[in-house]
């Protein structure tokens, strides 16, 4: 009978380890400060449950090598997640080696396919921030590639899960009518219009919005350009791209009761809650048509922009962003 008592408590005690491990995390690029975020709020000594069931172990540092803003960072942000107790790997083999679950940060979306690719193959979960690629093309690549290997993914901007954004989404206002968005416009020489950057607006938009876009035009200044999409509704939803003027991100939700002032900016942990509760669920919580829709609204405006601010519709883009897939899609047969 004590042999049997002794059996059980150690089998109990083995199931409550078990319960309590640690879920590992790599991060994938480490020229972006979402990484150093992201590794602080995880790695601390906070109560909150997401500390005590996931950590940060490893990360590939590499990231971007051409663009400067990014890469300069890169020896910086070795020894800051250094200092969390994160062991730098020579490659994302290494790394995968190592973890449960991946955070794809590179700041250069162009590696995104190549990277991804890289992980889809381990088997591994995968949250790619944004930009997921650097063009439409990319995106839709990425997503058949993780179509092919079944690995769930997301990617968004830490805008969309503000808590204002997140009740104007839920309807705590009431239906919305249309929206005005506005958020900081840095070209980037290497990626196209907005998808460095100005996707920040963009993806405040599609949070209030939603999908359904049909067709967009763009009004361009040297201080900044306004795209105005028209959803199938007949809803009216804008973007305004900041050049000059103050780094802000913010905008209006119209609904039948008056106007409501959008979320900006509300730190990283908003971002990082969503991302971890996906790795527990293995649920995205934004849809790959949204997401995907964003990059063809981006590539939509600049078309339009190209043809001095003539509509264009999403259906146009998209089908230039399928056969750029196609094309890229071969590299990986």
């Amino acid at each position: 009978m004590k042999k049997t008592l002794a059996i059980l408590v150690l089998a109990l005690l083995t199931i409550a380890a078990g319960a309590q491990e640690v879920k590992k995390i790599g991060i994938i690029g480490l020229d972006t400060s979402h990484s150093t975020a992201f590794t602080e709020l995880l790695n601390s000594d906070s109560d909150d449950p997401f500390v005590r069931e996931f950590e940060v172990v490893a990360a590939y540092p590499y990231g971007s090598r051409t663009i400067e803003s990014s890469f300069s960072r890169i020896p910086g942000y070795i020894k800051e997640v250094e200092k969390h107790g994160v062991k730098i790997c020579s490659s994302i083999r290494e790394m995968l080696d190592m973890v449960d679950f991946v955070m794809l940060e590179t700041n250069d979306g162009r590696l995104h396919p190549e990277q991804a690719v890289e992980v889809f193959r381990s088997g591994k979960t995968c949250y790619i921030d944004k930009p997921i690629g650097a063009t439409l093309g990319e995106a839709l690549a990425i997503y058949e590639l993780a179509d092919r290997y079944g690995i769930p993914i997301f990617s968004s901007s830490a805008l969309r899960f503000s808590p204002r954004n997140a009740e104007l989404r839920g309807g705590k206002f009431g239906a919305i009518l249309g929206a005005d968005c506005y958020s900081p416009h840095k070209t980037e020489p290497t990626h196209p219009d907005f998808g460095f950057y100005g996707i920040h607006g963009v993806e405040t938009l599609y949070t209030l919005m939603g999908t359904g876009c049909e067709t967009v035009s763009r009004m361009s200044t040297p201080d900044g350009d306004i795209v105005t999409g028209l959803w199938s509704d007949g809803r009216l939803g804008t973007f305004r791209a900041i050049v000059s003027g103050p780094a802000i991100y913010g905008g209006t939700a119209f609904t039948k009761d008056g106007a409501v002032e959008a979320g900006g900016y509300a730190g990283y942990k908003v971002l990082l809650d969503q991302i971890l509760t996906f790795f527990r669920s293995g649920e995205p919580p934004v849809s790959r048509e949204e997401t995907v829709e964003i990059y063809a609204f981006m590539k939509a405006s600049n078309m339009s922009k190209a043809k001095g601010g003539k509509p264009v519709s999403i259906a146009e883009a998209m089908k230039a962003g399928r056969k750029d897939a196609a094309k890229l899609l071969r590299k990986y047969e």
